[in-house]
């Protein structure tokens, strides 16, 4: 009977594996040097300079087309951007179900700074849902392509 509870175990966690993979590691970003200056003049205009600056440091991280019904995990945070696109912190507003993804999205948001400045705005705060795919892709809210 324990043999037989272990087995169980063993396989569970060998299917959850391959998943949790996913997020061990953060991928450098691809954006490079000193980013655009942003003109957006509203919170709202911004999230879109700065959704954009993300897909352009992971590309390869994006998911293309419409996301599955079922994702792996959805979480929300809130970045805090000072006039000059550095940031200054971020913080889990909404905690994902799979808990591995919380530190990993963390740490996207850091590398990818410095985000385009928003000069017009000063210091912003960007709150953003990040919908992610148990193979590591994930959309952003505010770009998403929608779900099948």
């Amino acid at each position: 009977m324990k043999t037989a509870l272990l087995t169980i175990a063993t396989a569970l966690l060998l299917l959850a594996a391959p998943a949790m993979a996913q997020f061990s590691m953060v991928p450098a970003p691809l954006a490079e040097g000193a980013p655009v200056v942003s003109e957006a003049e509203t919170t709202q205009d911004y999230k879109k300079d700065f959704a954009r600056h993300i897909y352009k440091s992971y590309p390869m991280r994006i998911y293309r087309g419409k996301l599955p019904p079922l994702l792996y995990s959805v979480m929300m945070t809130e970045t805090q951007i000072d006039a000059q696109g550095v940031v200054i912190d971020v913080s889990i507003r909404r905690p994902p179900a799979a808990k591995e993804v919380a530190p990993w999205v963390v740490q996207l948001i850091k590398r990818a700074g410095p985000f385009p400045a928003p000069a017009k705005m000063g210091l912003s705060t960007i709150s953003e849902i990040w919908l992610v795919d148990k193979s590591g892709n994930f959309q952003l809210d505010t770009l998403t392509e929608g779900q099948r």
